[in-house]
């Protein structure tokens, strides 16, 4: 593949965000009056804007901790109602300590809190939670797209996740719509006839985490458009998570 420039555009100027917002139309909105070009695009949208839209907030104060959630809390000095979200949104604690909690949601992911975040919320006793089906979102936001824009445009929802072994923080996809996740290159010859045998790239997670750096907390960009990457394909992220039979660390 012929190596070409890449370019990230911020969006600013969404409002906050609330249950039953039309995300698709606020993006576009905002993508007008930034005048840029979304002909073959590639729109990374932040998790916390589509869940908060697609009404996946819940107030601690409704929360009713279960017995396991108060072990747990007491054990970790955490708050029992967030350890309950947590224990909701997970097939199983993978392991916790420190107050963390490190969990495989009902997707697959393995993150820490099953994702429950408390930054950026409308108050300080909400908490947003990750998208039901982020596949799902990423496809009803590109249609909405292509209603309000007239273009065919990709959508990779993206959040912040922990990595084993490695300090720090990266942007990975949770979904994808119009683009294919994985770059595929097993069978391919590098550069002096060697086949490829793993390489097998993630793109969509390539794409969040090179957004990402345009998406700090505190920088009101919820939306990064990328111009430069041809689009092709489809599939889901959810093609992405490694079978438990193929996991050598679960």
């Amino acid at each position: 593949m012929t190596a070409r420039p890449l370019e990230f555009h911020p969006v600013s100027g969404l409002p906050e965000i609330r249950a039953g917002d039309d995300l698709a139309a606020l993006v576009a909105e905002a993508v007008r009056t930034s005048a840029l070009d979304l002909a073959d695009a590639v729109v990374v949208v932040c998790q916390k804007v589509v869940s908060k839209a697609e009404g996946r907030s819940v107030r601690l104060a409704d929360v009713e901790p279960s017995s396991e959630a108060l072990r747990i809390a007491h054990e970790d000095d955490k708050d029992a109602r967030q350890v309950e979200l947590v224990l909701r949104e997970s097939r199983r604690v993978v392991r916790h300590s420190r107050g963390i909690l490190i969990c495989e949601t009902h997707h697959g992911f393995v993150c820490a809190n099953a994702g429950v975040d408390l930054s950026n919320t409308a108050g300080p006793d909400e908490a947003v939670l990750l998208p039901l089906d982020p596949d799902a979102s990423a496809a009803r936001l590109r249609a909405g797209l292509r209603e309000q824009l007239g273009l065919e445009v990709a959508v990779v929802v993206s959040d912040t996740f922990g990595r084993p072994w490695r300090e720090g923080l990266v942007d990975v996809a949770l979904g994808s719509a119009g683009i294919s996740p994985l770059d595929d290159q097993r069978g391919r010859r590098d550069r002096q006839g060697r086949e490829l045998v793993v390489t097998n790239m993630a793109t969509v997670d390539q794409l969040a985490a090179a957004a990402g750096l345009l998406m700090d907390k505190g920088s009101g960009v919820p939306v990064v458009v990328v111009r430069g990457w041809s689009p092709a394909g489809d599939g889901r992220v959810r093609d992405l998570v490694r079978h438990p039979d193929e996991d050598l660390f679960r």
